[in-house]
């Protein structure tokens, strides 16, 4: 129900877009974002954009990487700029929404892998 692309392997300095749909019969969306986890850490949260367009990110990307969504989609995006090898991680969409006939609940994508080689 929620499909993930765009990770994959790129030099330190590049650039990749993630994306994240959501589909099937969805009543509405509320907040979208990205969490990821490095080998042997914890989970993290990246960036987060709520249904009012407030937006968070972790200190750590702020001024690298941007989120935006396309509600008419049901898809959150994460552009990711100057990357570094410390990004390196797979990267979890996550969205709050509601199902047709189901309470509202958080819904996670499957993954995607960023490796940033230096």
């Amino acid at each position: 129900q929620l499909q993930a692309s765009g990770g994959g392997l790129v030099q330190a300095g590049g650039s990749l877009r993630l994306s994240c749909e959501a589909s099937g019969s969805i009543f509405g969306t509320y907040g979208m974002g990205w969490y990821r986890q490095a080998p042997g850490k914890q989970r993290e949260l990246v960036a987060h954009r709520s249904s009012g367009l407030i937006t968070n990110y972790a200190d750590s990307v702020k001024g690298r990487f941007t989120i935006s969504r396309e509600n008419a989609k049901n898809t959150v995006y994460l552009q990711m700029n100057s990357l570094k090898p410390e990004d390196t991680a797979v990267y979890y969409c996550f969205v709050d929404l509601k199902f047709q006939g189901r309470p509202r609940d958080f819904y996670w994508g499957q993954g995607t892998l960023v490796t940033v080689s230096s």
